[in-house]
């Protein structure tokens, strides 16, 4: 072959190789750009899959044009396929109206670099199709610039938003939940399966004085109680992990060792199944002080608050079972009803704060004298109430009675130190002799108390069937005595005085009678107390006072100037108001001189009420106006309060003169008060003289004045002044040696 030829053949071989190889090249490039194009398009795949799997869409915003494109995983009707589709969008259709601006502004402020990334939460509209149309859901959006202008401005910006509704929904529950329990008084504590504290809210610091830190780890036995059982802590705690709940009441400890009574709701908390967690939760309410108040509500049921003896309620209870327990033993029981004589005047005169003070006194004088095997109650004031058991006879019940009266017979000493004396009156009534029911055996103990008083306080009387009739009658002569002073029915008698040394009528006491067309004579013995008792005696003691001042006023026109008239005080118009100044105005308006005045309290309200009475009766004195004491002798004076009283005259009380030549116990007290009240610079008036021979004893024995039936009898004012003016002819003075009285 010629060379020319092989040499073109050669050339053209090449060609064809070369081609060949060319193709080869550009065939493998076409396939190594299909393998990338394949590998994009499952890198995209893998993305969008990523997407839907995670439930966050991607987004990109053209900032320029302010479009908004994002990509929206679409499912099937049972959620099983998906796709994909880009949409463009208006920020403003798609975001919430309240949220818009706030994220224009934060893109607005990365935009400017501002901030190293874009990222917001806001509402936007749902379009999965199981939403109702206009729903708004929560998103969290994240995004950061992906294009730049020549200049590096930002035009494009790309990111994902996550649908975080339903965790910004537990968020806002849990928010709810964690301020609910730091707002809660009740104390809140969560522990680990083992009773170890996790977490516990303010009122758990506050109840138990443990801060979180200092209780966080720690087992719940440090709030065990050491009033309960070593091992009651640990059975609580086993019951809730047995049964998953315990409630109760129960004493825990706090910090200080101090003791609190809570109620305690104990419960079991399931955690997620996986971990099989299980915790606890413990709420606790402190009432301590509820149950306190519960208590001591419990007790003033039952109890007097002052004293602390049983009251009515309690009273009735325990008198009920005594009467049960004597029905079935064959026994007796007595109730002895108690009632301070004078003890309202105690009350005024030193004050409600000293009568407080002096029934707590009594109280405890009572129950010593009685026994604590016995029921002691206060009714209440000063009524008080005894219980005796298993008696055999009335006569049980009568010597406790003298018991108790004997036991008042020294003063009382209060807290505050100032000795009271004061005395009871005590009514009995016994099962099943005067009642069977508690509340009959209590009115008839109280009908008894009554008639114990009428007989002169400071005694004791047993029930019978005269008292009911006897209650009536006090009743009616109560209803009668509020018409008495307007019908004219009352008037004043008066009593002359008579001196043993110039035998001459010195004055007279004016004394009270009551005349009732219905119920005739009423003894003042009988009306007074009546009236003390509802008031009325203010009212007609003033009346009495005057109608005294005008009738020695008409003694003094008659030529007997030298006269005087004693006028029986009560205690509470010394008490209650200022009678100083009624006494002042009485004698103003009748023209009577004070020293012709003198007025009478009795010795037992003057001895209970000694320090208080003195201040009130030195307003008397400064007028001018005598006093004197009534009844002496019957009232347990003190010799230092009556040093200090501002008395002028002391009345023996006619007990002591009935006894004088046939009892020499009765002639030495008179002898010794005579001689004691010369030696205080006092007079002495004997009360009650009927008889020559007790004015001859007296005389001896230097007393100063006598009055009684052996002078003269109570006259109304004529026929005293009449009186007076035969017994006292001018220049006339006969002794009483002579005979005559």
């Amino acid at each position: 072959m010629p060379v020319a030829a092989e040499t073109g053949l050669a050339i053209a071989l090449a060609i064809v190789l070369l081609l060949a190889a060319t193709c080869v090249a550009l065939l493998a490039r076409a396939r190594s750009a299909r393998g990338g194009l394949d590998r994009l398009r499952q890198r995209e795949r893998g993305f969008r899959l990523a997407l839907w799997a995670s439930g966050q869409r991607y987004w990109d915003f053209h900032v320029p044009t302010g479009r908004l494109r994002y990509l929206v995983a679409r499912d099937d009707a049972i959620g099983q396929q998906h796709d994909f589709s880009s949409e463009p969008a208006d920020p403003a259709a798609v975001i919430h109206p309240d949220d818009l601006p706030a994220v224009l502004d934060r893109m607005h402020r990365y935009v400017a670099g501002e901030t190293p990334e874009f990222s917001s939460e806001h509402r936007v509209r749902a379009d999965s199709p199981t939403t109702t149309r206009g729903h708004w859901v929560w998103i969290r959006a994240r995004g950061r610039a992906i294009e730049h202008a020549a200049d590096g401005t930002i035009l494009r910006l790309a990111g994902t938003s996550l649908d975080i509704d339903r965790s910004r929904a537990a968020e806002r529950e849990n928010r709810i939940a964690s301020e609910v329990l730091r707002s809660m008084n009740e104390a809140v504590a969560v522990l680990d399966r083992h009773f170890r504290f996790l977490s516990v809210n303010p009122a758990f610091t506050r109840m138990s004085g443990y801060p979180a830190a200092a209780v966080a780890g720690r087992g719940a036995e440090i709030l065990d109680s050491i009033q309960h059982e070593p091992t009651r802590g640990r059975v609580m705690r086993d019951v809730v992990e047995r049964e998953g709940r315990w409630s109760g009441e129960t004493w825990l400890r706090r910090d200080n060792g101090e003791e609190i009574l809570c109620t305690v709701e104990a419960a079991t908390v399931l955690g997620s199944e996986a971990q099989g967690e299980r915790m606890y939760v413990l709420m606790a309410t402190d009432i301590t002080l509820h149950k306190r108040a519960e208590e001591e509500l419990r007790y003033l049921a039952s109890f007097d608050s002052l004293t602390n003896l049983p009251n009515r309620s309690l009273l009735a209870e325990r008198l009920s079972r005594a009467i049960v327990r004597a029905r079935r033993e064959g026994s007796r029981v007595a109730v002895l009803f108690l009632d301070l004589d004078r003890f309202k005047d105690i009350n005024d005169s030193l004050g409600h704060a000293a009568g407080d003070r002096i029934l707590r006194a009594v109280a405890t004088r009572l129950q010593q004298a009685v026994g604590h095997g016995q029921t002691v109650a206060r009714l209440a004031g000063d009524e008080f109430t005894v219980v005796l058991e298993d008696l055999t006879g009335p006569e049980d019940a009568e010597r406790v009675a003298r018991e108790i009266i004997m036991a008042f017979e020294a003063p009382l000493e209060p807290d505050d130190g100032q000795e009271v004396s004061v005395s009871p009156s005590i009514g009995i009534s016994l099962y099943p002799d005067h009642a069977q029911l508690p509340t009959e055996l209590l009115k008839r103990a109280d009908a008894a108390m009554y008639q114990a008083k009428a007989a002169g306080r400071r005694t004791y009387m047993r029930y019978d069937d005269s008292m009911e009739s006897e209650i009536r009658r006090r009743a009616t002569l109560a209803g009668a005595l509020h018409k008495a002073l307007d019908r004219s029915e009352l008037r004043v008698v008066y009593q002359p005085r008579k001196s043993l040394e110039s035998s001459r009528i010195t004055g007279a006491e004016a004394l009270l009678r009551w005349t009732s067309p219905e119920h005739g004579e009423i003894a003042p013995a009988d009306f007074i107390p009546l009236a003390e008792e509802n008031g009325m005696i203010l009212e007609i003691g003033e009346w009495v006072l005057r109608e005294a001042c005008l009738a020695l006023q008409r003694w003094r026109q008659h030529g007997l100037s030298d006269l005087t008239v004693s006028v029986n005080m009560s205690v509470l118009q010394l008490l209650r108001g200022d009678f100083a100044e009624v006494v002042r105005r009485v004698l103003d308006d009748t023209c009577v001189p004070p020293s012709a005045l003198e007025l009478e309290l009795t010795e037992s309200v003057l001895m209970a009420n000694a320090a208080q009475t003195a201040i009130k009766l030195q307003a008397f004195r400064e007028l001018g106006v005598s006093l004197a004491i009534d009844d002496f002798g019957t009232g347990y004076s003190s010799l230092a309060y009556l040093k200090r009283l501002p008395i002028t005259t002391i009345k023996i009380d006619q007990t002591f003169i009935a006894d004088l030549g046939h009892d020499p116990e009765g002639a030495s007290i008179t002898t010794t008060v005579i001689a004691m009240a010369h030696g205080l610079g006092l007079m002495v008036v004997a009360e009650g003289v009927e008889t020559e021979a007790q004015a001859r004893f007296l005389a001896q024995h230097r007393c100063d004045e006598i009055q009684g039936y052996w002078v003269s009898p109570p006259l109304d004012a004529v026929a005293c002044m009449a009186l007076i003016r035969n017994r006292q002819p001018p220049g006339s003075q006969a002794p009483l040696a002579a005979g005559a009285p």
